[in-house]
């Protein structure tokens, strides 16, 4: 997906915040990090490889050799980001967060009428730069802005870093979060929250679907006021947030503990421990715990000092020895033992269907997995937070074509908890990855544990509502 952050400083320098608060978004990306600042000089950037190593580690010396009151941060699943561009709007930076679904056309089109575009590696065109082009066609960045959500199919957060201040931008539709921080001296902005309390920020606002405003020195300046259908996705209190994080004012562990308490009140399943799936199954295991009072143990432990999260690299083959290597398991938690794991989603089950094989083959005498969220059924039309490369990776659509024995355009009854169709297409992933049972969170329980009505929610990749 990626993540943004940005910050302007009335007096001193801010290099240092901005440092850390990118830093706190790395969680979020797979491919770059990026910082671009604005001084005296000019613009000053430097681009990151981080899909070996953390962010922090890459630009640790660079940081010494930047300095200005403004600039902006970028964590990137996709391309090289920021980018500078000299435009008649000025020299600006920018850096953005989505996925444009419709790139090829628009390049196409911007190609006929005389502009030029820099690929990315395997002749790609940079989204970021697409959306920049846009923009340098208008007559403001106000009006550049409004053209990039009236054109684009998808979803496009972004900061934009002129001589004057910084543009923050979220999508049309909200469906991801950016939010505003002040401290004395300082303002910031950010998609994580989790970024604000260690920098000393306290929240300002959460800017609403579609919302621009200008940060400098002399404030904070609406330039485009929130549209009133909000879509945020509802996968970033699943999985993708941080668990420190806000969104909508809604944090993101409460919300995974309730998705647990909702997992074990319409469970029925006698058990030894509890476990969540590190990390981002733990919030929910603890909730599920809480709700039935079974203990919560480890029976793995996440090996963190070299490994990166295993959906990080690009290639299946490398996420899978990532996942199996840097989960150590602890056999006196798992002989004999009548196990329920809670994770977030299962998407394809390739490194689920091993974990599980590997706890069987360690003595466990159950295992159960309770997903905190519905089958995923469709793929994600707008922040790339599957690497899958069709939708046919997706444990839920392969299932599908196991059982009826072939693809299928319209899964829409496979939906309905309550359906024969989403029965038996849950047996095949139960069977499939070994589970002693299988049961998957009701979506009507996911929407009440994060509080905000379904209609203000992305829910696409589980029922397809647009």
């Amino acid at each position: 997906m990626g993540g943004l952050f940005g910050v302007v400083s009335i007096s001193s320098d801010c290099v240092k915040d901005l440092f850390f608060g990118t830093d706190y978004h790395s969680h979020l990306g797979t491919r770059r990090g990026g910082l671009a600042v604005k001084n005296s000089g000019g613009f000053q950037r430097f681009i990151k490889d981080i899909t070996t190593s953390q962010f922090r580690s890459k630009f640790d010396r660079d940081i010494k050799k930047m300095h200005g009151d403004k600039g902006i941060g970028v964590i990137s699943d996709l391309d090289d980001q920021p980018l500078i561009i000299n435009s008649h709007l000025g020299v600006f930076a920018i850096a953005t967060v989505g996925k444009i679904n419709n790139l090829e056309l628009l390049a196409k089109e911007a190609l006929s009428n005389g502009s030029h575009f820099s690929e990315m590696h395997g002749g790609e065109i940079s989204p970021t730069e697409m959306i920049a082009t846009l923009i340098s066609q208008c007559s403001t960045f106000e009006q550049g802005i409004k053209k990039v959500n009236q054109c684009i199919d998808g979803s496009c957060t972004m900061l934009i870093l002129t001589n004057e201040g910084i543009y923050a931008v979220r999508d049309k539709l909200g469906r991801t979060p950016l939010i505003l921080g002040k401290k004395e001296g300082y303002y910031a902005i950010t998609m994580e929250t989790c970024a604000f309390p260690n920098l000393g920020y306290q929240i300002e606002k959460y800017l609403g679907p579609g919302e621009v405003v200008f940060v400098s020195k002399e404030g904070i300046e609406q330039k485009i006021p929130a549209g009133e259908r909000l879509q945020i996705c509802a996968f970033l209190w699943v999985y993708y947030g941080y668990p420190a994080s806000s969104y909508e004012n809604v944090n993101v562990e409460i919300v995974r503990y309730r998705c647990g308490a909702h997992l074990a009140t319409n469970d029925n399943v006698d058990i030894d421990l509890i476990a969540g799936i590190p990390d981002s199954g733990i919030g929910h295991g603890l909730g599920y715990a809480n709700e039935v009072n079974v203990p919560f143990s480890r029976p793995f432990v996440k090996y963190t000092p070299t490994w990166p999260r295993s959906f990080m690299p690009q290639d299946q083959k490398t996420r899978d020895e990532v996942a199996r290597m840097k989960l150590i398991p602890i056999q006196e938690l798992i002989e004999g033992k009548k196990i329920l794991f809670c994770d977030d989603s299962i998407v394809r089950g390739t490194q689920l269907k091993d974990t599980v094989k590997g706890l069987y083959e360690r003595g466990a005498k159950e295992v159960h997995m309770r997903p905190a969220c519905p089958p995923l059924i469709y793929s994600c039309k707008f922040l790339n937070f599957s690497q899958s490369r069709s939708e046919l990776d997706l444990a839920g659509r392969w299932a599908i074509k196991e059982l009826i024995g072939k693809n299928i355009d319209d899964p829409s009854e496979y939906i309905n908890p309550e359906s024969e169709n989403y029965k038996s297409m849950v047996e095949i992933i139960r069977k499939k990855l070994y589970l002693t049972s299988l049961k998957y969170q009701k979506l009507e329980d996911l929407v009440k544990a994060i509080g905000l009505p379904k209609e203000k929610l992305c829910t696409y990749c589980w029922d397809g509502t647009v």
